[in-house]
């Protein structure tokens, strides 16, 4: 029986590549790099279906053009904003992605920055990879604690639940602005605040936890930070368009904002060099799912999407317009 064809525009953890090896005809890059538009479009030509990454931007120019053997496209994430939806629609092509294998690994970052962030990590280890510890040095580093303070979680789905899970666990009180107030036994002690806005006014740490759509595209703005309690610490682990990049900067240098916690930047894997140029910043490269049970989970459940919509069974996740 002849297997499937399969694009794939990355490569991925051991196990997830045995059975791609194992279930389907492979067409790759070799090289490294990622594929271009036209790479992408020509290596898709007869092909059934494509396996991808945020890095690959499916927009309505390359649903215009792709190959009508193509099915089904499988993103390895939980978002799907680097995807023209209605275009997919359009051309009848089913999109999985993977909700549910990224929450756990993606709110222990969260977790992870807002605490670098707020005990000036980044300093501390220069201080001592750079042998220039002394016991003034480190007194110095006086940071913020998180206990008994208000996290704002903008975006209360799976990832903001599980950080307002481990943030209760360090005293945190925790608040949240999400399109639907959660149900009692979801929310659990976490105040709702239908305006965003308002969210921001009480946030002494703030995560940004929600999709990047056209309304909270560039949310955190000179507008928004202004709002904030002084001395508040940022955390985004969702989509780096959710910040207008030079505003918070600005906003660090001046101090209203204590320190920020990024994984994901608007433009990455490039980024706005005044981040790096600031103390006050604990940077990671958008590793937010980088564990091996997170990946492996990721990456069979884009298969099993492929899997599904080429057998006419239903899918374990598919994206609507």
């Amino acid at each position: 029986m002849q297997k499937p064809i399969l694009v794939v525009t990355s490569h991925f953890i051991k196990p997830v590549e045995a059975r791609i090896e194992s279930e389907y005809e492979v067409r790759r890059k070799t090289d490294g790099t990622l594929f271009t538009r036209n790479e992408l479009l020509a290596a898709a030509e007869g092909a059934d279906a494509i396996l991808i990454t945020p890095f690959d931007r499916l927009d309505v120019e390359f649903f215009s053009r792709v190959s009508p053997s193509v099915k089904v496209i499988s993103t390895n994430s939980v978002g799907f904003d680097h995807i023209d939806m209605h275009a997919a629609a359009e051309r009848n092509i089913a999109i999985g992605y993977t909700p549910a294998e990224v929450t756990d690994a993606t709110a222990d970052i969260v977790m992870l920055l807002l605490l670098g962030a707020s005990r000036r990590a980044f300093e501390a280890q220069e201080l001592v990879r750079n042998g220039e510890w002394t016991i003034p040095s480190a007194q110095a580093l006086l940071g913020w604690q998180v206990t008994g303070k208000n996290l704002g979680i903008l975006g209360m789905g799976r990832i903001g639940q599980a950080v307002a899970e481990r943030a209760r666990g360090f005293g945190m009180k925790i608040h949240y602005s999400n399109p639907q107030q959660l149900p009692a036994d979801r929310a659990g002690d976490a105040v709702f605040h239908a305006d965003p806005l308002e969210l921001v006014k009480v946030s002494q740490f703030l995560s940004l936890n929600a999709p990047e759509t056209p309304t909270t595209h560039h949310f955190l703005n000179a507008r928004t930070i202004a709002l904030l309690p002084e001395h508040a610490i940022i955390v985004n682990t969702a989509r780096g368009g959710l910040v207008k990049d030079d505003d918070l900067i600005d906003a660090l240098k001046s101090g209203w904002v204590a320190a920020a916690g990024l994984d994901v930047y608007e433009g990455e894997p490039k980024l706005n060099p005044g981040y790096v140029e600031l103390k006050n910043t604990f940077l990671l490269p958008h590793i937010g799912t980088a564990t091996i049970e997170s990946r492996t989970n990721m990456g069979m459940v884009a298969l099993d999407n492929i899997d599904a919509v080429l057998n006419g069974t239903a899918a374990p996740s598919l994206a609507k317009a």
